[in-house]
C-alpha cells in the first residue's frame, strides 16, 4: 500500500469492533471506531476515512439512515456488516448506496478482499490514467476491456453484446454485489423493465460460455435474492 488508508468502524457489538480492528491494523490500516451512529456521523465528517464498515443495527439511528445522509456529501465506500441476512436488507442497504454487504459471521479473508475490492473500485488505489481501464484476471479468465475480448484458459469467448455488457460490468465491480437493478438499468438503460427473467436467461447463457461448471462457478456468484457478484479481480 502506498500510504497506510483510514477505515472506520461503526459497530456497537464490542467484540466484532475488537476484532475487526485488530486485523485491520495488522494489515497496516489506520483505524476509527464508533460503537453508534451519530458519533460514526461525527467521525466521518472530522477523520475523512478511505471507507466504512457499517453494522445496521445501531443503538441511537439505523444503518440505512446513515448510508443515506453520508451520500449527500461523499462517496466514499461503505460496506454494510450485518447479521440481518433477509435479501430485502441487503437491497435496500445496496440500492441506498452501500457499495457491498458481508453477512456475520464472516472470515478475515473475505473481510479484507472486499475491502480491497471496495477502495479499488473508489480510485483511490488507482493513480493511473483514468482513461485507462486495466484488464481484468481471475484464474484463467481475462477480459480485455479496450480490445473487447474475453479469453478463458486462452480460448476466446464469443459473446453477444448483451453478454459482454453484463460481463463487463461485472468484471469492472469485481468483489462487490451488484443488485438485479442496477445491472437491468446499466445494460438495459434507466427504464428497463423491472423484469429479472431476462437477465437470469442471460447469465445462464453466460455461465455456459465460461465456467467448467455452471453448478459450481469460479467467476460469477449468484447473491441469491440480490445479484451477482464477480470474482475478485487478482491483483497485479
Amino acid at each position: 500500500m502506498p500510504h497506510k488508508f483510514s477505515v472506520l468502524i461503526i459497530e456497537d457489538e464490542k467484540n466484532i469492533q475488537t476484532f475487526m480492528g485488530k486485523i485491520l491494523k495488522r494489515h497496516d490500516y489506520r483505524v476509527f471506531c464508533a460503537d453508534n451512529g451519530r458519533d460514526g456521523l461525527e467521525l466521518i465528517r472530522s477523520q475523512c476515512p478511505d471507507i466504512i464498515l457499517l453494522d445496521l443495527g445501531l443503538p441511537d439511528i439505523s444503518g440505512n439512515e446513515i448510508i443515506q445522509e453520508v451520500r449527500t456529501w461523499t462517496s466514499t465506500p461503505i460496506i454494510v456488516i450485518s447479521a440481518r441476512n433477509a435479501e430485502r436488507e441487503k437491497v435496500t442497504a445496496l440500492d441506498q448506496g452501500a457499495d457491498d454487504y458481508i453477512t456475520k459471521p464472516f472470515g478475515t479473508s473475505e473481510l479484507l478482499a472486499r475491502i480491497r475490492a471496495s477502495l479499488r473500485h473508489s480510485n483511490r488505489m488507482n493513480t493511473d490514467n483514468p482513461l485507462y481501464i486495466r484488464p481484468y484476471r481471475h484464474k484463467g479468465m481475462v477480459l480485455d476491456f479496450t480490445r473487447r475480448l474475453l479469453t478463458v484458459n486462452e480460448s476466446i469467448v464469443h459473446l453477444t453484446p448483451i453478454e459482454y455488457k453484463i460481463v463487463s460490468y461485472l468484471a469492472q465491480n469485481s468483489g462487490k454485489v451488484i443488485t438485479y437493478a442496477s445491472i437491468l438499468s446499466n445494460v438495459w438503460g434507466p427504464f428497463a423493465d423491472d423484469d429479472n427473467k431476462i437477465l437470469r436467461v442471460n447469465m445462464a447463457n453466460i455461465r455456459r460460455k465460461i465456467e467448467s461448471d455452471p453448478a459450481q462457478p469460479e467467476y460469477i456468484y449468484t447473491e441469491v435474492g440480490v445479484g451477482y457478484r464477480m470474482a475478485e479481480d487478482e491483483e497485479e
